[in-house]
């Protein structure tokens, strides 16, 4: 994988190993599987802690970074087989909510047809993750 994917732009694949978390109006051409929570930080601190996380993690791999636009991409690699997953996570300002922020977040499987949900649980307990990172 190269480059950092556009939300805006996104099309999903027919098959279901994908998962994506994005706020309303974000990514809806995506037809998002939910939303981040909101966190009590600004973007910044967020993406900060997006960062530590993936750093302190030894399954994934940091792969591109943006920090002007707050995006990254990193590799996931599963335990057991060793199946090769891409994240990306843009941090967001929350409109209206000034010193608060969320995310928009894609993880996608390089291989197979499904996936049995992991991409969304890796979303899922990415995002619980950040709350206390």
């Amino acid at each position: 994988m190269t480059g950092l994917i556009d939300f805006k732009t996104l099309q999903r694949p027919a098959s279901p190993n994908t998962a994506l978390f994005a706020p309303a109006g974000f990514a809806d051409g995506a037809k998002p599987d939910g939303a981040a929570p909101v966190y009590d930080l600004p973007p910044g601190d967020l993406y900060m802690r997006v960062l530590r996380l993936i750093g302190e993690r030894r399954e994934w791999q940091l792969e591109t970074q943006a920090a002007d636009a707050q995006h990254v991409t990193f590799i996931a690699v599963t335990p057991l087989m060793r199946f090769k997953d891409d994240i990306d996570v843009k941090v967001l300002p929350v409109p209206g909510q000034p010193g608060k922020s969320t995310f928009a977040a894609y993880s996608r499987s390089r291989v197979g047809y499904s996936d049995m949900g992991a991409n969304r649980k890796r979303l899922e307990s990415f995002a619980k993750a950040l709350q206390t990172t």
